[in-house]
């Protein structure tokens, strides 16, 4: 079968490899037909992510078809559409014992610490396999795992009813969560430094975008909470100016989410922190979050087709991710149907 692999930063090809075989009886045997590029991916090309390996098989946003399997206490047979959890955790360390095994102390993401889906076939743990509907287009089924870690960002947020949610990145993270926002009662506010990205975040329904080059971000939001400005900030860029200015965003008394992973270490106004009494939490893939982004997915709560800028073959996706880690203002998200 055929394989997307990193020999080493800035050497992705693709190469032929046996076909994985199932180890146990609690491993399924999947057909991928979906892939998504994510960000960690590029960073891997570009030799910036310090937790991956090399040589590497990348991807960790992966739909298939089940070929073979053998327990069907989950009602998954051959031939059903399922999306794969990528992460490996213990299940022995305390994270593990009360319920957070995406912080798992041990933690293996697929295409990251281990090998992972940028392949015509893969093995995975059937526990780690959601089934998704039949009439759910691929392009879909790829943005499942995306969807979440939006998800999990309002959660550790506490994002509830009336409030206001900045967002600051409308990249696909971004613009997913300030839609599950919406679907929690909240109002969503994006801020990116890219107005083709504002736009799209209008166009898929988003009420507030602002730019924050525009200097007006503080005197807009005001404006948006009369006053008391965001009772949640999700940040989603990475970006260590964006993370000095979430601090004037937050109301008194406000929740600040870190999904975005800054490139070094960022001081914090500890002082800010403490007058404002602020809840800082960091929020590291998802947990638990599957379910719920298949609902999403399925009742059209979620808009993702907009989000996608591009759709290709598997054999483009090195020239994809080239042009991804050249071009980043270019691409929301890239997805492979196979």
């Amino acid at each position: 079968m055929k394989v997307i692999t990193l020999d080493s930063p800035l050497k992705i090809g693709i190469k032929n490899i046996p076909m994985p075989e199932r180890k146990n009886d609690s491993e399924v045997l999947i057909k991928v037909r979906a892939l998504g590029i994510c960000g960690s991916d590029i960073g891997a090309y570009r030799g910036v992510n310090p937790t991956v390996s090399y040589p590497r098989i990348i991807g960790h946003e992966i739909g298939g078809e089940v070929v073979s399997i053998s327990d069907n206490s989950k009602g998954i047979i051959v031939g059903d559409r399922v999306v794969l959890e990528p992460y490996l955790p213990c299940y022995q360390c305390y994270p593990c014992s009360i319920g957070r095994t995406n912080c798992c102390e041990e933690l293996k993401v697929l295409g990251v610490q281990t090998d992972g889906g940028m392949a015509e076939y893969v093995t995975h743990p059937l526990n780690l396999v959601h089934l998704v509907p039949r009439e759910m287009e691929w392009q879909e089924v790829a943005m499942i795992e995306p969807l979440t870690i939006a998800l999990h960002a309002n959660h550790r947020s506490r994002v509830k009813e009336g409030e206001h949610v900045l967002i600051i990145g409308a990249g696909a993270i971004g613009l997913l969560a300030a839609q599950v926002a919406m679907v929690y009662g909240a109002v969503p506010i994006v801020v990116d430094v890219e107005e083709k990205r504002l736009e799209l975040a209008k166009d898929i329904g988003i009420p507030h975008a602002l730019h924050p080059a525009q200097g007006k971000v503080i005197q807009d939001l005001s404006a948006i909470t009369k006053g008391r400005m965001a009772e949640v900030v999700i940040e989603a860029s990475g970006a260590k100016g964006a993370i000095h200015g979430m601090f004037d965003y937050v109301s008194a008394a406000g929740r600040i989410a870190l999904v975005g992973w800054p490139n070094g270490e960022t001081p914090l106004p500890t002082a800010v922190i403490t007058k404002k009494e602020l809840d800082i939490v960091g929020s590291r893939t998802s947990a638990n979050e599957f379910p719920e982004a298949i609902a999403l997915l399925q009742n059209k709560q979620v808009q993702v087709r907009k989000i996608i800028s591009r759709v290709v073959s598997f054999d483009e996706i090195p020239d994809a991710v080239m042009n991804m880690a050249a071009f980043p203002d270019k691409f929301v998200k890239v997805i492979a149907v196979l």
